[in-house]
C-alpha cells in the first residue's frame, strides 16, 4: 500500500490535513479537521525518515498505546491512530493556548503563582498516576491549561504504563528524558516509580521560584549522575525572601532517595493547597547544601548506585490516600466521636503513610447573620480548629500527617463532598447519629455524604448504650430520651 502524503490538503483515514503546527525532535504537528468532530484537532506524527533517532519510533509506539487509555481533564482526548504498515499518527485534542514554556521569560514568577501552577499540575499528576501512568518528562513544554483553569499533561512518548510493555526500557539501556528535570533513579534504570514525576514537578517549582535550575544544564550522564550524590543549593540561599513552607516542599521533592519525597502526588497537591499547614523540618531553613561528608557517603553507598527492585506501583499509591474524618464539635457529640477516633486508629495502622484531615463544617444560616464569636465572646472558628486538634492527639500521629480544617457552609454535607473533590481524598469517615422522625423525613449529612461521594465512606454509629450513658451523666443521672 503507497505512504499517504502528508502535507496541506490532503486526507489520512478521513481526516483533513491543515497547517504544520510544530516540528519538534521526534514529531511534527499537524492541524486536521474531521467532519464527525467539533472538537479542534492535532495529528501527531513520528519522524522516521533516514538517519531519524530509532528512539523517535519506540517513543512514538508508547505514546500510541498510552494516550488511547487516558481519560479526564489532566490530558488531551484521542480521536484515532495509524499503524506503522502504513501512516502512523495519533490525533488528539488541540488544547488551546500555550505551554508553560511561553513563561520562563517571566522567571521568577511570583510565589502564590507558582504555588497554584504547581498545585494543579500535583493535581493532573496524581490523577494521571490513578490511570497508571508515569509521565517522566514533566518540564514546562508539557503543561497546558484549560480555560476551565485544569492543568493538561502532554507528550507521553516517554511515559510508563504499569500494564503495558515498555519498549524504552526493553530496547534501551541510556534513559530518556529532558536532562535538568530527570530524577537521580531514573539513572539506575528504575521507570516504574511515581514519585520520579514529583522530582520533576520540584525541579519546576524550583526553577520558577528562583530564576535557576537546580541542577543546570548539564546534558551529558556523567554530569547527570551527580544527583544521585549531589544535592541542589536551597532557595533561600539565592532568595532570602523564599517562604519557609515553600523551601519545605520543593527540597522535599527533590530528596535524592523517593521515599523521602510525598508518598503521592495527592499528598503534594494537598500541601500545596495549605501551606499554612506544611509541617516544617530542617529543610526549610537550610542556607547551605549538605556537607562533603554526607556527599561522599552518599557517594559510595553502594545500595544508592545499584538499581532497586521494581515497585508495586498501584500498592504504593494505596498505601498513602488521603483520609478525611468529619468530626462534631457540639456537645453530646462524645460518643460518636470515640467511635470515630478508634475506626480511624484502626485505618491509619494499615496504611502508615496516609495523611489525616479532620474536618469540621461550621453551619451557617440561610437568612440569618453569622456572628464569629459564641456567647462567652470566643472565636466560633478557632475553638473548632482546637478542638479537632484535641480530637486527634491521641492518634499520636507525626505533625507532617496531619491538617485541620473548619469549613463554613450553610449544608455542610455539600461542604465536605467539595472539600474530598478539590483535595483529592480517597478514604471519607463520617459519623451518623441515632434515627429520630426529623432524619427520616429530611435525610442526613452522613447519608448524602455516603450517596454522593466519588471514594470510599465508611459511616460509624456510637452503640445505643454510650448514647444513653451520656445524655444520663449531662441529664445529672436521669435518662433521656435520644434526640437527632
Amino acid at each position: 500500500m503507497p505512504k499517504p502524503s502528508i502535507e496541506p490538503g490532503a486526507e489520512l483515514d478521513g481526516f483533513a490535513i491543515g497547517e504544520r503546527v510544530h516540528q519538534g525532535g521526534m514529531a511534527t504537528l499537524w492541524s486536521v479537521t474531521h467532519p464527525g468532530i467539533t472538537v479542534p484537532l492535532l495529528m501527531k506524527i513520528p519522524r522516521i525518515s533516514e538517519g531519524e533517532d530509532p528512539a523517535a519510533i519506540v517513543s512514538f509506539e508508547m505514546e500510541q498505546m498510552i494516550v488511547p487509555r487516558l481519560a479526564g481533564p489532566h490530558v488531551p482526548l484521542c480521536f484515532g491512530s495509524g499503524d506503522f504498515d502504513r501512516q502512523p499518527y495519533v490525533v488528539i485534542e488541540r488544547i488551546p493556548g500555550k505551554t508553560l514554556y511561553d513563561r520562563l521569560g517571566d522567571l521568577p514568577i511570583p510565589y502564590e503563582e507558582a504555588r497554584v501552577i504547581a498545585g494543579k499540575i500535583a493535581t493532573a499528576l496524581a490523577d494521571l498516576h490513578r490511570q497508571n501512568v508515569i509521565h517522566h518528562d514533566i518540564k514546562p513544554s508539557s503543561v497546558m491549561f484549560r480555560e476551565s483553569g485544569e492543568a493538561v499533561l502532554i507528550d507521553f512518548g516517554l511515559s510508563h504504563h504499569t500494564q503495558l510493555p515498555d519498549l524504552l526500557q526493553e530496547e534501551f539501556r541510556l534513559p530518556y528524558g529532558t536532562a535538568p528535570y530527570m530524577a537521580p533513579e531514573r539513572l539506575l534504570g528504575v521507570r516504574d516509580d511515581p514519585r520520579s514525576d514529583l522530582f520533576s514537578l520540584g525541579v519546576l517549582l524550583y526553577f520558577f521560584t528562583t530564576g535557576v535550575r537546580p541542577f543546570g544544564e548539564s546534558e551529558t550522564l556523567r554530569g547527570m549522575k551527580r544527583r544521585l550524590w549531589r544535592d541542589p543549593y536551597p532557595p533561600r540561599q539565592l532568595r532570602p525572601d523564599y517562604p519557609l513552607w515553600l523551601q519545605e516542599i520543593v527540597l522535599r521533592c527533590l530528596e535524592i532517595e523517593p521515599v523521602w519525597r510525598h508518598p503521592t502526588a495527592s499528598q503534594l497537591a494537598f500541601e500545596l493547597a495549605y501551606p499554612d499547614q506544611v509541617t516544617l523540618t530542617a529543610r526549610s531553613e537550610r542556607l547551605q547544601r549538605d556537607p562533603i561528608t554526607t556527599v561522599w557517603r552518599r557517594r559510595f553507598n553502594r545500595g544508592l548506585t545499584l538499581p532497586k527492585p521494581k515497585s508495586d506501583v498501584a500498592a504504593q499509591l494505596a498505601s498513602g490516600p488521603i483520609v478525611a474524618v468529619a468530626i462534631d464539635t457540639e456537645e453530646g457529640s462524645g460518643p460518636l466521636n470515640a467511635c470515630l477516633r478508634i475506626t480511624v486508629e484502626q485505618l491509619l495502622a494499615t496504611l502508615p503513610s496516609a495523611r489525616l484531615a479532620c474536618i469540621n463544617v461550621l453551619k451557617l444560616g440561610r437568612i440569618t447573620i453569622d456572628r464569629t464569636l459564641d456567647e462567652q465572646g470566643n472565636n466560633k472558628h478557632i475553638d473548632r480548629l482546637v478542638a479537632l486538634r484535641h480530637w486527634a492527639s491521641p492518634l499520636k500521629l507525626d505533625e507532617s500527617r496531619l491538617t485541620v480544617h473548619v469549613l463554613e457552609a450553610i449544608d455542610p454535607a455539600s461542604a465536605i463532598l467539595e472539600f474530598t473533590v478539590v483535595n483529592q481524598v480517597d478514604h471519607i469517615v463520617i459519623g451518623a447519629r441515632q434515627n429520630s422522625m426529623m432524619r427520616t423525613f429530611l435525610g442526613s449529612v452522613s447519608a448524602k455524604v455516603a450517596i454522593e461521594a466519588a471514594c470510599t465512606v465508611t459511616v460509624v454509629r456510637p452503640p445505643r448504650s454510650a448514647v444513653a450513658a451520656e445524655r444520663q451523666d449531662r441529664s445529672g443521672g436521669k435518662p433521656k430520651a435520644i434526640e437527632a
